[in-house]
């Protein structure tokens, strides 16, 4: 007995060592019990960009079961070395895992990644994780453009309505924008739901302008009212305030909004809101820590995965059948049926777009490198995760350009 005693002794004690030798070694000593993850946000909970990103955090957290002092919130961190320095206070505090929710964080992140090769960096809306090389850098994205198409169905059929009703003739079926930046993520963004508008209401026309800032209340509301001056009969928007949505209460003007649901705010006009769902892809990148495994360089998130969604449907301002249209429409998509940025589904200059390259490797020399056609459609965040659809359509004017 004590030979064999002895015998069982010496396989635990060999199995115990080659255990914790050699291999792809788990990262124990990042429990659940200890690991620590910060997020940097740009704005605090009176953005509606910031407050998505929060509140999916904080959904992440329940579902892993952190506590409050395993997760900590940096809000108001301009995109500037205020971004770099929080990160290197969030390393110091013990996180390792980082995420920064706004695209002009990306440089300081990966400056506080080569810095901190044994913390996980991870940023939204980025582009560089795929080609700057940095393994404990990530990008991550979804395909929202599916989920700003389903709104546009919304938005089509809103207008049908108003057109039925005698209220506006098919030719006064214009809808307003209100987009932040010029940049692929919001043009993308618009041209997506445009085509989702124009999908069900084929007169559909839409008027873009700018406010040149992701968060300005008062210029949201200033364009959106300008717009509605303008004849636009319906207003939507790629801004965080509730700028754009206040205005169109005011004037009893249907919104679709983004990012979370005004229908508390703007009973009368809120119809529904696309957003990105973000608790996916960060219970993903959480575990992956904890778990000691690499995760996606470059994610992006989709419907199937949750990570694309919308918001309630306000059955008081919506036109009847929007919400079985709607997932009529999500159908096609998921299996594959309809694509968003079919090629035989709009025009550039009155011509059918066959071939685009697009500057999905950004080099910062602004030139396009990859062909993006092919089977008919325009592969939108196929390539890399952050969107790369520039392409100005017919049937959307931008005002910006005729200043």
């Amino acid at each position: 007995m004590k030979k064999l005693l002895a015998i069982l002794l010496t396989v635990c004690l060999v199995v115990g060592i080659f255990a914790g030798c050699g291999g792809e070694k788990k990262q124990d000593d990042t429990a659940t019990s200890d690991i620590k993850v910060g997020f940097i946000f740009l704005h605090d909970d009176k953005s509606t960009y910031d407050l998505n990103f929060m509140e999916a955090a904080k959904a992440a957290q329940a579902e892993l079961g952190l506590s409050d002092d395993q997760v900590i919130f940096v809000d108001s961190i301009d995109e500037s070395v205020d971004c770099y320095n929080t990160a290197v206070d969030l390393v110091d505090q013990g996180c390792s895992v980082i995420f920064a929710d706004s695209f002009g964080h990306e440089e300081w992140m990966i400056k506080a990644a080569k810095e901190f090769p044994d913390v996980q960096f991870s940023h939204a809306t980025g582009v560089k994780a795929h080609t700057e090389g940095v393994e404990n850098f990530h990008n991550a994205f979804a395909t929202i453009f599916e989920g700003r198409f389903l709104a546009g169905v919304a938005a089509g059929m809103k207008l049908n309505e108003m057109i039925e009703a005698g209220t506006i003739t098919p030719e006064q079926a214009v809808i307003g924008y209100v987009g932040a930046f010029p940049y692929a993520e919001v043009v993308s963004g618009y041209t997506s739901f445009f085509l989702g508008a124009r999908y069900i209401c084929p007169s559909a026309t839409m008027l873009v302008d700018f406010t040149n800032s992701w968060y300005a209340p008062d210029a949201e509301r200033d364009v959106a009212n300008a717009l509605m001056d303008r004849g636009c009969v319906l207003i939507s928007q790629h801004a965080d305030s509730m700028g754009a949505p206040s205005a169109c209460e005011a004037r009893n003007v249907p919104n679709i909004s983004y990012n979370v649901s005004t229908k508390e705010t703007c009973p009368n006009t809120y119809i529904i809101a696309s957003k990105i769902n973000w608790t996916p892809y960060m219970v993903y990148m959480i575990k992956s820590v904890m778990d000691g495994e690499h995760y996606a360089t470059d994610w992006t998130g989709t419907i199937a995965t949750g990570s694309v969604e919308l918001c309630e449907l306000n059955e008081a301002a919506a036109a009847p059948g929007t919400a079985e249209k709607i997932e009529e429409v999500k159908g096609m998509l998921l299996d594959g049926s309809l694509k968003v940025f079919d090629t035989a589904a709009f025009t550039v200059n009155g011509e059918t777009l066959a071939t685009y390259l697009a500057d999905v490797d950004d080099e910062g020399d602004f030139v396009g490198e990859t062909e993006v056609i092919s089977d008919g459609y325009f592969h939108e965040s196929e390539y890399r995760s952050a969107p790369y659809f520039d392409v100005n359509i017919d049937g959307i004017t931008r005002l910006d350009l005729q200043k």
